[in-house]
């Protein structure tokens, strides 16, 4: 018995980074099949069925993991989404760890683990497969690096420094602001010496080579992730001023974990250990200016925080010593995070999440800042609201087509969401694969099909017939707790597109 209580001591006091990694994953394991699919995990799985080197709106890393994970798991939602646990789960583990690599001792370990594990963002990105749930650990992995070569002067350090870079890069760009930051920072501190010497070059080459197949597909389909940016700063994305911006931070990060944060950028920019270790406090001013320039949304800066708890958990140790205080701030960092974790996981039902919401003061929101109107739930819960049913309402007006009509009837989505929904829960209901001008969608064009019989849900039924012969409403959408633009809709019927649909489809291109 004394060795088990010996043993359990020394995993539980010794090595936080396991209790709080294993903690994390079975918070995932527990609550991540809540609710339903989520929007863009429908639209990644029909990405991924058509393997390619890019799409309009995102790499080719998670939209495979997306198809892979659905054919394995299919409508098993907590095995569909384990590789987001999975990454969160180390994620949690490397910052504790991080944290005891800048000098942390056992409370500032335990401390930055616990703020990241109650981050209502970094519980989001650990519930779906988005292009999101790579980039807190890649950018972590990459202080990571930088700080080993700080501390031994290796500067072989660039090489898997440059593999993490390429492989978050075939997850999403975002990691491209992060390097333009710690750009700054290498010139900026000790680092510069590396920009005399191969393996930073060695490294850029690496992550260049790693990624290049997508720049490549980027390149012949006329860079559309440009023009998809262009679009989100020209009026998609809400214009944050710099204080609404830097209140968007606290809030999806945790109010709790602001002081921890706050203090990690201070300890890396006014008295860092090292002098190389300010590239992270400059790296995170040039995105935060970056961003607030560019109508960024508040979730594009958060994967550098992991980072900057695990310096400030580091700075806050060494002024807290009393060990009654340290245990006050880590129960109250824990319980802030159980306290909101209902905003982010599905751990409620949807009645009883509108009611703990409206009891604790928070209304609906849009994911991340764009301009949306919202129902009665935020719109990362909505978005898992509908989908087989409006598949199920689609596929009802489809079989009531005549045999003729039915034979040349396509769905049209008005948005990849709608499409995705209709071509993963379609096939076992006898649905044709779906047509859309949205993303990717556009790019896979009509189908063979020619617009003579089509099928859309909402819109005006006097603003189709300007582009159709006949108009009939079929059906209707009504599912309560889905966005609003999604439920209480008409589903039409149209007929006889007045205009070849090769003519048209290049109008209904729509980047966003």
């Amino acid at each position: 018995m004394a060795n088990a209580e010996t043993l359990s001591y020394s995993i539980i006091g010794r090595r936080p980074w396991l209790v709080l990694g294993l903690t994390t994953l079975a918070i995932h394991l527990l609550f991540n099949g809540g609710y339903g699919i989520f929007r863009d995990e429908l639209y990644f799985i029909v990405c991924g069925d058509r393997p390619a080197w890019g799409y309009v709106d995102q790499p080719p890393l998670v939209p495979l993991i997306a198809s892979w994970s659905h054919a394995l798991f299919g409508n098993f939602l907590v095995g569909f989404r384990l590789v987001p646990a999975l990454t969160m789960a180390a994620t949690v583990a490397l910052s504790a760890e991080f944290a005891r690599v800048l000098g942390g001792g056992r409370f500032a370990q335990w401390l930055a683990g616990l703020c990241v594990l109650g981050g209502g963002i970094f519980l989001a990105f650990g519930m779906l497969v988005v292009t999101d749930m790579f980039q807190p650990l890649s950018w972590l992995l990459c202080c990571w690096f930088i700080v080993r070569l700080a501390q031994t002067g290796d500067e072989r350090w660039w090489i898997p420094f440059g593999i993490v870079v390429g492989v978050s890069l075939l997850s999403k760009y975002l990691i491209a602001f992060f390097l333009v930051g710690l750009a700054v920072g290498v010139v900026a501190t000790p680092l510069r010496r590396s920009l005399t010497r191969p393996w930073l070059y060695a490294g850029a080459a690496i992550a260049l080579l790693i990624v290049l197949p997508n720049v490549l597909w980027q390149q012949q389909h006329g860079w559309p992730f440009l023009e998809l940016g262009v679009a989100g700063v020209k009026g998609k994305n809400l214009a944050l001023s710099p204080v609404a911006f830097f209140l968007q931070q606290v809030l999806v990060v945790g109010p709790l974990a602001a002081p921890v944060w706050l203090a990690g950028l201070w300890a890396f920019a006014v008295r860092p250990q090292q002098g190389a270790y300010r590239a992270f406090a400059i790296a995170y001013a040039v995105m935060f200016v970056l961003f607030t320039a560019t109508h960024g949304k508040a979730n594009y800066i958060v994967a550098i925080y992991p980072a900057l708890l695990a310096g400030g958990a580091v700075f806050i140790e060494s002024k807290l010593h009393a060990t009654a205080v340290r245990g006050t701030v880590l129960a109250a960092v824990a319980l802030a995070g159980a306290f909101l974790a209902p905003l982010a996981l599905p751990v409620l039902s949807e009645e009883n999440y509108i009611a703990y919401a409206h009891a604790i003061g928070i209304g609906p929101s849009a994911t991340a800042g764009e301009r949306l109107k919202l129902g009665l739930l935020p719109q990362h819960f909505a978005d898992m609201h509908g989908w087989p049913e409006m598949a199920a309402k689609i596929a009802a007006v489809y079989r009531a087509l005549p045999p003729a009509d039915r034979a040349k009837a396509v769905f049209f989505g008005h948005n990849y969401g709608e499409a995705a929904a209709v071509d993963v829960f379609g096939p076992p209901l006898g649905l044709p694969p779906a047509i859309s001008g949205h993303n990717n969608y556009f790019l896979w064009g009509p189908r063979g099909r020619d617009g003579s019989v089509v099928i859309e849900i909402g819109g005006d039924r006097d603003e189709y017939l300007r582009e159709f012969r006949q108009v009939d409403q079929a059906g209707y959408i009504d599912t309560p707790y889905a966005m609003p633009y999604e439920t209480n809709q008409p589903i039409w019927v149209l007929r006889g597109l007045k205009t070849p649909i090769e003519t048209v489809w290049p109008r209904i291109k729509n980047f966003s």
